[in-house]
């Protein structure tokens, strides 16, 4: 049998789409939100939507780019195993898969730290990401976005 996955519609920086992994699982623990909700990750600079129930302080906004970076740091290896939907752990949330998803899943894993499935580009280790820095923030009716860029 020949594992077969949806393809592609977009090619991704990887170094940017696994910072976007990073955030999304800091978000995660920091805050008991869900993963973002949009995202536009370009290379120069990008952006991610999470709904809070509060607008996050200055300071709580440093620990997330704080958080991040000391993940990038940990030079943790990013790999990925192809999976049968029906075998993916509970922890994994598939609520933004499309419709028509493929049977056949890819989960993307930075070390220990995320787990996610995932058909865009990544590096094979977060060494290769750079420094995460989030440029701006803005919180409206729940929404908090966050932009940012790696150096």
């Amino acid at each position: 049998m020949t594992e077969e996955l949806n393809q592609h519609n977009k090619t991704e920086y990887p170094p940017m789409h696994t910072a976007e992994h990073i955030l999304n699982q800091t978000m995660v623990r920091m805050y008991g939100c869900p993963r973002s909700r949009n995202s536009h990750i370009e290379r120069k600079k990008s952006k991610c939507d999470y709904l809070l129930d509060a607008e996050p302080t200055v300071a709580e906004i440093a620990e997330i780019e704080r958080r991040v970076n000391e993940v990038i740091e940990r030079n943790l290896p990013v790999t990925s195993s192809l999976v049968n939907r029906n075998e993916v752990p509970d922890s994994i949330d598939l609520s933004k898969l499309p419709d028509d998803a493929s049977h056949t899943l890819r989960l993307v894993f930075v070390g220990d730290y995320d787990a996610c499935a995932c058909i865009g580009q990544h590096v094979s280790n977060t060494s290769e990401i750079g420094r995460f820095k989030i440029i701006s923030h803005d919180y409206e009716n729940g929404r908090l976005r966050l932009r940012f860029k790696i150096d």
